[in-house]
């Protein structure tokens, strides 16, 4: 989930085919009637056009209960230079994604070889939304629990995590939630490329997306066209071990921040990136103990995390760190309180990362891995090892969906060296997966999305090459530095 659209959300992560998806393959997916455009729900650009799309709750019956996904499109600005449909998605789980197509800005001459389509996946936003009823502080909670600084801790937020996920499981969309799947969503893709008319569709995906478009490949393997997978979960998906993954992703992307910081001594935040990395502990301790301007220790380091995904946010977190270092008001640190709250994001973010898969239900898993991680990886691991309202969530719906080899060589895989959030292990774990499928591009470049998000020209025109003229490499590749982060 790049920094650039909406990710202060961020800040609050042959198929093993199952019987369900054996009776949606594209054979027996019914023609679907022409959208009918029209302008889109909220602020958008006049280009932009939106449709409502209805889709089977469960697929398992696929003429019972429908509900609605929102889809846009951004006409190609040459029609006759078009030569198909491409469709994107921003991660998340539970980013919404109808007004990407104009947001993420791709180059003009991605933008003159498609008609560019956003959806807001089932769940999310304007189609057929999911509620648990959450407060804002209940919400913010439900995806970043407190820093567990002991076992005693992480029972205490047992008792937290297992009364949220009692009220999402009870509200009054609970009804929906075993049908939020990211197959589910691969499966409203394809019903979106039928009622597009086309018989295939490309795909850029990033952060979640990644494995949502491994889905959908999979599933549908002869409906891609050219697919890109931009910064790739493990193949399994969103689970537990992704999101401890992080924890090693923090370490392997923070010493980009600690140059910079060091570097810039006008945040006086230690004059090497090791006193920098002792400020980080010293902080964190000290926000846990007595938060400032409504930072505590947890806030802190989410606030880190979200942050070191970019270089074009480093030196802003670096005001943050300072102004909380000499007890000032952090920069936009306005009271987020003000406005009205939706949940949607984090009920959303659970009903699929809950529902895709088997979280661990035994405690002491939990109190273990936390201990475990606070040693391997002290900044951030404890965090991410904490228990979640999942390891009290109903069991999936479906088997998870294996990501194979099956299928056309149709996949560009994309990937930083040292991305926090989908570090690069579990994406070479997805590469293998894949096998002749696909061909992966390593970039020597720090943060969280490759793609339009850094100065390095290799890891951007190997994207637009593919987009543009269907140029893949015939092997993987390697994309040196542009330049250190300054």
């Amino acid at each position: 989930m790049r920094r650039t659209w909406p990710t202060v959300l961020a800040i609050m992560m042959a198929a093993a085919v199952t019987s369900c998806t054996s009776r949606t393959t594209a054979a027996d997916t019914p023609s679907r009637p022409p959208l009918r455009w029209g302008e889109c729900p909220g602020p958008a650009e006049a280009a932009l056009e939106c449709a409502k799309l209805a889709v089977p709750l469960d697929y398992r019956h696929p003429h019972g209960r429908t509900i609605d996904v929102e889809v846009s499109r951004l006409p190609s600005g040459k029609p006759a230079e078009k030569r198909g449909v491409l469709l994107l998605n921003p991660g998340g789980p539970g980013l919404p994604g109808l007004h990407v197509p104009v947001l993420m800005k791709l180059p003009e001459k991605v933008r003159d070889r498609y008609d560019v389509i956003g959806f807001d996946p089932r769940g999310v936003g304007h189609s057929t939304p999911l509620s648990c009823g959450f407060t804002r502080a209940q919400g913010e909670a439900a995806v970043n629990p407190p820093d567990p600084g002991s076992a005693a801790d992480v029972s205490r937020q047992a008792a937290a995590a297992k009364s949220l996920a009692a009220q999402c499981t009870t509200a009054r969309t609970a009804n929906l939630l075993p049908y939020i799947t990211t197959a589910n969503t691969a499966r409203d893709m394809d019903r979106i490329r039928a009622a597009l008319g086309v018989p295939r569709i490309s795909y850029y995906g990033e952060s979640y997306g990644t494995y949502l478009g491994a889905v959908y490949t999979t599933l549908f393997p002869g409906h891609g066209d050219r697919v890109v997978l931009d910064s790739s979960l493990p193949p399994e998906g969103y689970d537990v071990e992704a999101l401890r993954g992080q924890g090693a992703g923090f370490e392997t992307r923070f010493p980009d921040f600690a140059e910079f910081a060091a570097a810039h001594r006008r945040y006086h935040l230690g004059s090497t990136p090791a006193a920098v990395r002792e400020k980080y502990f010293r902080l964190a301790a000290r926000l846990d103990d007595k938060p400032v301007r409504g930072y505590d220790g947890t806030t802190f380091r989410v606030v880190t995390a979200a942050m070191i995904r970019a270089d074009s946010d480093l030196a802003g977190l670096a005001a943050i760190w300072h102004a909380l270092d000499t007890n000032q008001p952090p920069p936009g640190s306005a009271d987020p309180g003000g406005g009205a709250y939706s949940d949607n994001y984090p009920a959303a973010y659970l009903g699929v990362i809950c529902g895709d898969s088997h979280w661990p239900k035994d405690l002491a898993t939990y109190r273990h891995n936390v201990t475990v991680d606070r040693v391997r990886h002290p900044m951030y691991g404890a965090f991410t090892a904490n228990i979640r309202p999942c390891a009290f969530w109903p069991a999936p719906s479906e088997p998870k969906v294996r990501i194979t080899d099956r299928g056309p060589s149709d996949v560009l895989m994309v990937q930083n060296l040292r991305d926090p959030a989908t570090p690069l292990p579990g994406a070479l774990r997805t590469r293998r997966a894949l096998g002749e499928r696909a061909r992966m591009v390593t970039i020597d470049q720090g943060g969280h999305v490759a793609y339009l998000s850094g100065a390095n020209a290799c890891g951007n025109d190997a994207v637009n090459d593919y987009l543009v003229a269907g140029r893949r490499p015939a092997h993987d590749t390697y994309c040196p530095a542009a330049q250190p982060v300054r």
